[in-house]
């Protein structure tokens, strides 16, 4: 969503298609949203209320010009498509403080984290107008700042269109777009390094028809090594960019994000700076029939909550030949960095084990010096309470220093290791030592082990500043709880869809016509696809107890294959059927 001034050479478009993507194997649904009850779920989705000068972001990145409030969220019955039940998003002229407009804004952060997979949307968007904004999207879980923890976005309306295009309604233009940090991207200009592949790429769809007031598939294919974008129209399915998107390279595409659905009034992303600018018909609502995420040639995964799985025996914060039970490594878990850089560079002692050391050449006397290994993502330590830190440190037995820790609620907590002193095993001889701390002495009554940022921080004593330049080094940082752990196994993404929950089938009730039918008393979907083409997912219509679809245009030898999803009003969940075939005759 933060569109400002984007460049870069990262994730262009891939030249050889994956399987993966652009012939996908659909497997089970491990996810889903249906917004059928009775209004928002908090236990899933969070609401924002704020014109983002709350968090110190005033239009959220975007010079928005709407304040988002809880008010405009609600589950309803859909006005155009009787029967189904939607989140519904609306943009008002309301005036709260500076903001002339409201509208809503909600996300799954720390509550249902999404890595790989297909994601799919069922949403409806208004007439957009100048000045609307909708949007579906996913940020990054990852302790980095943005652009660094990685942007997804599926889809999006209501931008300027490139030069060049046929002019067309902004109610039949939509695209999505991945953003990411890269180095190539750093221009003046663009000081966030965002890298879009949106620059300069074809990354739109402009369906046939207006989609205001409609309902159409927006869809996310994500694997370890592709993403692939796509609207699925009336039974066709629509590629928003050329070719699937590579995200080999890109650490933070391999992590998990959360899902955030909004509808901004005005921005950097649509032509209306101003209120006056805004022309889009008000109120306007956007609905969200269903979120579902499902299994991609076998990936997917979906975890509820702060989705962090406790750390256990040993854990390596920086080390080559210890045995851990887990750990990280930097520049694809993790990132080091020197906080001064006006006082402390890198510097030229051997590591102590392995061939990687946090080496460090200390040059301006007088000042202060530190730094940290930040983890990209959460780590539970809880578990280490009662275990303790283990690390080699070489440095000269004149200088005084601190180790501490940080959790994910910005609690720091440090121990000395005072001038001319053995402290925590350290013997300061000039030589490699070890020292070991205790967790419970470093953590104290503050930090919050089972959310933890850093797990390892190094920072100069007030009033005992180095007088002369050194060096230091440290390796070998190893978390170890004291009890003998066994590697974490996942474990499987929570599954709200059993096979061959709901029993479905189909009859040929004509020369070129299948009627499919399945028991449901709520809403039903049929998936189909016909000699192995694209699958085409459709909205089955309600018969008493029984929900039907007629597929035409079929001829004699066509091999259709098709499965159901419905939902199961006992158990408040979605659930799918087998798979079946069934040939024409």
């Amino acid at each position: 969503m933060k569109l400002q001034h984007l460049v870069g050479g990262l994730l262009l478009a891939a030249t050889a298609a994956s399987a993966s993507v652009t012939s996908p194997v659909i497997g089970r649904l491990l996810w889903s949203e249906e917004f059928n009850g009775p209004s928002l779920d908090g236990s899933v989705w969070n609401t924002y209320n704020g014109n983002g000068c709350q968090i110190g972001l005033c239009g959220y990145g975007n010079q928005e010009l709407e304040y988002y409030h809880p008010n405009n969220l609600s589950v309803v019955n859909v006005p155009f498509e009787p029967g189904t039940r939607a989140l519904a998003i609306t943009a008002k002229r309301e005036t709260i403080g500076s903001n002339l407009f409201t509208s809503g804004k909600v996300d799954t952060a720390g509550k249902v984290q999404v890595k790989y997979g297909m994601v799919e949307i069922r949403m409806a968007t208004p007439k957009v107008g100048v000045g609307l904004w909708p949007a579906a999207w996913l940020l990054g879980t990852s302790l980095q700042p943005w652009p660094r923890k990685g942007e997804i976005d599926i889809m999006e309306m209501g931008g300027r269109q490139p030069a060049g295009l046929p002019s067309v309604s902004p109610d039949q233009f939509v695209g999505s777009n991945v953003i990411t940090w890269a180095q190539a991207a750093c221009v003046p200009g663009n000081e966030s390094c965002a890298a879009s592949t949106a620059w300069q790429t074809k990354n739109w769809v402009t369906p046939s028809r207006s989609l205001a007031n409609r309902f159409v598939l927006y869809r996310l294919y994500w694997t370890d090594t592709q993403i692939r974008f796509t609207l699925v129209d009336n039974g066709r399915e629509l590629d928003m960019y050329k070719a699937p998107i590579s995200t080999v390279g890109s650490p933070a595409l391999q992590e998990p994000f959360y899902l955030l659905m909004n509808m901004a009034v005005g921005g950097n992303f649509t032509p209306a700076a101003t209120p006056d600018q805004i022309t889009a018909p008000l109120p306007a609502t956007m609905y969200v029939d269903y979120v579902r995420v499902y299994e991609l040639d076998g990936k997917g995964e979906v975890k509820l909550g702060v989705g962090i799985t406790q750390e256990v025996g040993k854990f390596g914060v920086f080390t080559d030949n210890t045995p851990v039970n887990n750990g990280q490594a930097l520049g694809s878990s993790a990132d080091f960095y020197i906080w001064n850089t006006g006082s402390m560079g890198g510097g030229n002692i051997p590591a102590y084990e392995g061939s990687n050391v946090l080496a460090l050449n200390y040059f301006a006397p007088g000042q202060w010096f530190g730094g940290a290994i930040a983890s990209r993502q959460a780590h539970d330590m809880s578990g280490f309470r009662n275990g303790s830190i283990k690390l080699k440190i070489k440095a000269p037995a004149n200088v005084a220093f601190k180790i501490g820790i940080l959790d994910t609620y910005t609690n720091h907590s440090w121990v000395t290791f005072p001038a001319n002193t053995t402290a925590y095993g350290l013997v300061r001889n000039g030589d490699w030592g070890t020292a070991t701390i205790p967790v419970s002495e470093i953590a104290g009554p503050l930090v919050a082990l089972q959310s933890m940022s850093s797990l390892f921080e190094f920072l100069s004593v007030d009033g005992a500043v180095p007088g002369q330049p050194f060096q230091m080094a440290f390796d070998d940082i190893v978390w170890d709880s004291g009890v003998p752990g066994v590697a974490p196994v996942a474990v499987a993404a929570p599954t709200l869809a059993k096979a061959a929950a709901v029993t479905g089938s189909s009859a040929q009730t004509g020369a070129s016509t299948l009627e499919f039918s399945v028991p449901a008393r709520g809403w039903a979907d049929v998936h189909f696809s016909v000699n192995g083409g694209d699958t085409q997912t459709v909205r089955m219509r309600a018969d008493g107890a029984v929900s039907r679809h007629a597929a035409g245009g079929l001829k004699r030898g066509d091999v259709v294959e098709y499965r159901f999803t419905a939902w199961d009003a006992a158990r408040q969940m979605a659930v799918d059927s087998a798979p079946k075939t069934v040939i024409v005759k």
